[in-house]
């Protein structure tokens, strides 16, 4: 893909060229949050995105109003997108950020349509919709109020904090439909968290996001992802990070393990290899077959943790998720604007594609 795929063929005023179309404009605030990083506003020509292989999986449309994500988590699935648009998947895809300005008018119009049958939407299955750019660009409030309008459901996954700004509209929309929100958290390794996922809100923050959720009646789940093998794996880890979780409130924890599409596999083995060069051969000989760790390696992980919510009276409602995820097999080519369960050519006999963020 390339950017005259992505936009409209129209620009507004003051658009300049970039990449063959001009329908870019490209910007940067001289700020402390959004130093060194590139935003490329677009008029995006769609924003609901059917995910290749919907049937297999646990939800079948998205939207996903940014694409990079200053998250900068090195295992990020979603860096080989940005290949699609000749940007590079390391560094780029962590500083060179696109945002669809005119996602929440594009959501309102589509839901409007006589065509669209009120299916539930997913959000933050690529990158995070609660990323930094998000406090700029305050997208996620018009597409909320769109979905509720409409009383369709939808779901939110999300490292960021940020979620909060938008918990009274959050509330509203509960009120009239369906609305699922889970907070994504692999681990509560304070050390781990700073070199592994650099631009997030640390796991306490990410925790208290679930706590507030909890004190408003929004139900919010744990999606325990990654567990990153031999780094944050060990049953020690693992209780710890279930006992936050469950002290949170979340209403369910469902645990997934460290997978390695392309893209990702080569900026992750970079960071190992600079971080804990030690384990480089033990990863190589762990996702010698692919993208996914061994079957028997994800299925412990998942027993251990499922174990461990019960111990911690977090329920049975993980184990229901879990096995929903599971069933969301698929091998599909990815496509730009995937979601997170879109297959990435994991090939036949392996496990599902996982529902991991960033």
């Amino acid at each position: 893909m390339r950017w005259d795929n992505l936009v409209e063929n129209t620009s507004p005023t003051g658009d300049i060229a970039l990449f063959g179309t001009d329908a870019v404009t490209t910007r940067t605030f001289d700020t402390p949050e959004f130093r060194g990083i590139t935003f490329h506003e677009i008029r995006a020509r769609s924003i609901v995105n059917r995910v290749p292989g919907a049937s297999r999986m646990p939800f079948e449309w998205t939207v996903n109003p940014y694409r990079g994500c200053t998250h900068a988590c090195v295992y990020c699935f979603a860096r080989k997108t940005h290949s699609y648009l000749d940007l590079d998947t390391g560094l780029g895809f962590d500083s060179q950020i696109v945002v669809k300005i005119n996602a929440p008018e594009l959501l309102r119009r589509h839901l409007a349509s006589p065509r669209w049958a009120g299916a539930h939407i997913a959000m933050g299955t690529n990158v995070d919709c609660y990323q930094r750019a998000e406090g700029r660009y305050r997208l996620m409030p018009g597409i909320i109020t769109a979905l509720t309008e409409r009383a369709n459901p939808f779901s939110i996954l999300t490292k960021g904090t940020l979620i909060l700004r938008d918990l009274e509209l959050l509330r509203k929309a509960a009120e009239v439909t369906d609305v699922g929100v889970s907070v994504s958290v692999g681990f509560t390794d304070q050390e781990l968290w700073r070199t592994v996922e650099p631009g997030t809100p640390s796991p306490a923050r990410r925790l208290d996001v679930v706590r507030a959720m909890a004190d408003n009646g929004i139900g919010c789940g744990v999606l325990m992802a990654p567990v990153i093998p031999f780094l944050s794996d060990h049953p020690d880890q693992l209780r710890a990070t279930v006992r936050a979780i469950a002290a949170a409130g979340a209403t369910s924890v469902t645990p997934l393990v460290l997978h390695l599409r392309p893209g990702a596999r080569e900026w992750f083995m970079a960071w190992l290899g600079q971080h804990h060069p030690h384990l480089v051969r033990r990863y190589e000989r762990l996702y010698a077959d692919g993208a996914y760790a061994p079957k028997w390696y994800q299925r412990r992980v998942t027993r251990q943790v499922h174990e461990l919510a019960d111990e911690f009276g977090i329920g049975p409602a993980a184990r229901g998720e879990a096995r929903r995820i599971r069933r969301a097999e698929t091998s599909s080519p990815e496509s730009p604007d995937a979601g997170a369960g879109a297959g990435a050519g994991a090939g036949a006999g392996q496990e599902a594609t996982q529902l991991t963020l960033l």
